[in-house]
This record gives C-alpha cells, structure tokens and sequence, in this order.
C-alpha cells in the first residue's frame, strides 16, 4: 500500500513539474517575440531620451524611465530561457537595431518628433499603439505564465502611455486618431483609467 502511494505522489509531482516553465523548451515563435519585445522597448527608450534632449519635461522624461525597466523585464526572459546570444545587450547603441523594421521606425518616429512639440507628442503615441499592438499579437503565441505576466505589465504600461500622450496633445489642441489600433480599441483604452506602478 506505501508502494502504490509513493508511486502516485511521484507521478503527481511530476505531471505538476513537466507544467512549469522549462528554459530550452519554447517554440521559435516564442523566442522571436522575447527578442523582439527587447528591441522594441529598446526603440522606445532611444526614441524618448532622443526627443527629450529636444523637448525636455515630461512625458518623456518619466516614460523613458519607464522603458528602460521595461527593458530590463525583457532581458529577464532573455536570460531565463537562455536566448543571450540572440541580444547584443552590451553594445546596444541608442538608435540602432537589429530588426529593419524598427531601425526605420526609430528614423522616421525621430524625424516628425523634432519639427515640433505636438509632432513629438504623436510620435510618442505611435509607438505605444505599435507596442499594444504587438504585445497582443506575442501574448497569443504564448501559454507560459510568467511570459504572459511579463507581457500584460508591459501592456497596461504602454496604456498609461499612450493616454499621457493624448492628454498632453489635447493641451496643444490636437485631437489625436489612432494610425495603428483599431478605433474601437483605442477609444477603449482612452477610456480606461490608468493602472498604478507602471
């Protein structure tokens, strides 16, 4: 009877073991969303300390803060699940990217945010409607908890963002319409009030 029972505590536990999250184990869809998440936090922050050197005060001065720590909860996937090599983290010089698609965002973003102030403000704005979006799109991809927390924190970081940014533009007089979200989407998260800790 013993027997049969530490049998079956040992099959139990192993079952709940082989259902945490195992380094090595991710699909590649997985692992090309961590990276990516990465350089996109990276291009907000490089774009945000570049506009900040230009406009100074906030939101850019508090949200580039913001993205450095969101940053920071990526490279702690990157870490955990052993994708180091994939993230030059070291030599990761503001304004350049790996991915051709971000390097051109970041230019672009950089050039309409220096003509002026509300141009900057809609830069801003556009960037946290590309990290929304993604962040959807990655978080479907994806069954493993702590990636989705990570993910989610990100998500609602990027909310507060982007409602700072239509709230400063409405100051300058701009009503601002989302080019990335859907109106639906984006008038949901206007809506919405802003999560705390971010």
């Amino acid at each position: 009877m013993k027997k049969i029972l530490v049998v079956v505590a040992l099959f139990s536990f192993s079952k709940g073991f082989a259902r945490q999250p195992q380094p090595g184990l991710l699909s590649a869809a997985e692992k090309n969303a961590i990276v990516y998440m990465w350089e996109e936090e990276k291009l907000a922050r490089d774009v945000y300390d570049s506009l900040y050197v230009k406009w100074g005060g906030n939101p850019f001065g508090n949200i580039r803060q913001s993205e450095r720590v969101h940053m920071d909860r990526m490279l702690q996937l990157i870490t955990r699940y052993d994708l180091s090599d994939r993230v030059d983290v070291h030599k990761a010089q503001p304004g350049l990217f790996k991915n051709d698609h971000l390097q051109r965002y970041y230019k672009e973003l950089v050039a309409s945010g220096t003509v002026s102030l509300a141009g900057a403000l809609k830069a801003g704005a556009t960037i946290e409607e590309l990290d929304i979006r993604d962040l959807e799109e990655r978080m479907a991809q994806t069954e493993r908890k702590d990636i989705l927390e990570t993910y989610r924190f990100l998500k609602q970081a990027s909310e507060n963002h982007l409602r700072a940014f239509v709230r400063k533009l409405k100051m300058q007089g701009v009503d601002y319409k989302p080019v990335i979200l859907s109106g639906a989407g984006f008038a949901q998260i206007i809506g919405s009030v802003n999560v705390r800790g971010m």
